[in-house]
């Protein structure tokens, strides 16, 4: 099942859920609010009428003084209303008076007189000075046919209580008022349900094609083929640039291939003059020629080693997401370990290292080794450039929370043109005095070095000429 369906469905199915409930809530009190309202009216009609009620019961004109006149004569109005588009043409109220016993004497209808009431909840709770109210089918068998009784106690001048009233209303009056207003909640109801699944369709919808879009795009990446990421909103929007970052990623972390290229391209030149001076070797030559010859074999085949050895190097940091046990790195004896490495090298074109130590230094946490690699390869990077004799400075500093390791020299400095590529794998400039190009991996090493670290590596040219190359490593 697709994501977008099932998305549907759970929506759909909470929201009919919570719809029906809420629905059946509504119509369920529309029945007894329309009711409570009845009963209110009720209590305040039968208070009126005992008070109009109470002169001919304590009289004893209760059944034929101007009351059941009145009263009577009821029957024959005609209100002509229309209530809420129902028209209503008869009075529909009963209205029975019982005495003190609970034997009635006035009925509007004049069926019950005489009888004794005294059993029933309206008159007998009245009589007992409470609230005095029931509901009663006419007809067992037919649960429609119940009349609503609401009392209230006749007192005569004294305040003595000398009988009940009695209004009576049969709830189907109000039964059209019900019907209209359950099935208008049941319509409405009906309608915020297809809103609902319109909304919940139209949102599946959505979330399915921006999903749709993403996977297709991802699919034709997958092949190889050119795509284009397409254009998604929100979260989608965000998850597709990443998707297009990873890509960039993924297709620029193809180094097997360039390494296998670059590396080809560069053996070519040292295999090329080890060929050439071994065939030369072959021949009969002078002692003088022969050592040439040798040392040019031993100088192409260090420099194949050096290559080696840097590009697994480089691989084998690449390759590493975080620092598995990073430890505090002590930086005067990681630059007394650089300077130890790099000694030789210096001496042999006559410079000198100058080191500048700030004090109170943070110790960075990382791993010594890759840190020592890195700072040598900047070392070494500034000899070959800087000329012979002068000097070479190793400055390290605090900057912000961590430290920078700089190293500095007053070589030609960096090309424009080269300025934003120094740090590209097999990205070299050529030695001066005509020395062979490095590997080119060096910088690059460098840079990875310190992005593993959690810091940044730099290269730029210093005032009054040079280059100054950093390392910023955090606290």
């Amino acid at each position: 099942m697709r994501i977008g369906l099932r998305i549907f469905l759970g929506y759909f199915a909470i929201v009919a859920l919570a719809g029906l409930l809420v629905t059946k809530v509504f119509v369920a009190q529309v029945k007894p609010g329309v009711r409570q309202a009845m009963e209110d009216t009720l209590v305040d009609s039968a208070n009126v009428l005992a008070e109009l009620a109470a002169d001919d019961l304590a009289s004893g004109h209760i059944n034929d003084g101007r009351f059941a006149q009145h009263v009577r004569a009821l029957h024959g109005r005609d209100p002509g209303a229309a209530i809420w588009g129902f028209s209503k043409r008869a009075a529909t109220y009963r209205i029975y008076v019982t005495d003190a016993h609970g034997i009635v004497v006035f009925d509007s209808t004049g069926r019950d007189v005489g009888r004794d009431y005294s059993k029933w909840n309206d008159v007998l709770r009245t009589l007992r000075g409470q609230y005095g109210a029931r509901s009663t089918a006419e007809n067992p068998n037919d649960p429609t046919s119940t009349v609503m009784h609401v009392a209230a106690p006749v007192r005569d001048a004294q305040g003595r209580l000398i009988g009940v009233l009695t209004v009576a209303k049969p709830n189907r009056v109000l039964q059209p008022f019900i019907d209209r207003s359950q099935g208008i909640i049941t319509r409405w109801g009906a309608v915020l349900l297809g809103v609902a699944l319109l909304t919940g369709l139209a949102a599946a919808w959505w979330l399915s094609r921006q999903l749709g879009l993403l996977r297709r795009y991802a699919q034709a990446v997958t092949a190889g083929e050119r795509a284009t990421l397409p254009a998604t909103a929100g979260e989608f929007a965000e998850l597709g640039r990443a998707l297009e970052t990873m890509r960039t990623k993924l297709e620029g972390k193809q180094y097997v291939e360039q390494y296998v290229h670059s590396l080809t391209h560069e053996m070519k030149s040292p295999l090329a003059a080890i060929r050439a001076s071994a065939e030369l070797l072959e021949q009969p030559l002078s002692d003088h020629d022969r050592a040439q010859f040798a040392a040019g074999i031993r100088a192409q085949s260090e420099r194949m080693a050096q290559m080696i050895d840097k590009l697994l190097a480089l691989a084998a940091v690449e390759h590493r997401q975080r620092l598995e046990s990073p430890q505090p790195v002590d930086i005067a004896v990681l630059v007394d370990a650089v300077l130890a490495d790099c000694r030789e090298r210096l001496r042999a074109k006559g410079q000198t290292a100058e080191v500048k130590l700030a004090a109170d230094l943070p110790a960075p946490s990382g791993d010594a080794f890759l840190l020592r690699q890195a700072l040598a390869n900047l070392v070494e990077n500034a000899s070959d450039f800087a000329p012979d004799g002068s000097t070479i400075e190793l400055q390290v500093a605090r900057e912000g929370e961590g430290v920078a390791l700089r190293v500095l020299d007053r070589g030609d400095g960096v090309p424009d043109y080269a300025a934003e590529r120094v740090f590209e794998r097999f990205y070299s400039l050529p030695r001066p005095g005509g020395a062979s190009r490095s590997s080119g991996l060096g910088l690059c090493f460098v840079a990875e070095v310190a992005d593993l670290h959690g810091g940044s590596a730099s290269l730029r040219n210093r005032d009054g000429g040079g280059a100054e190359a950093a390392i910023v490593l955090p606290a």
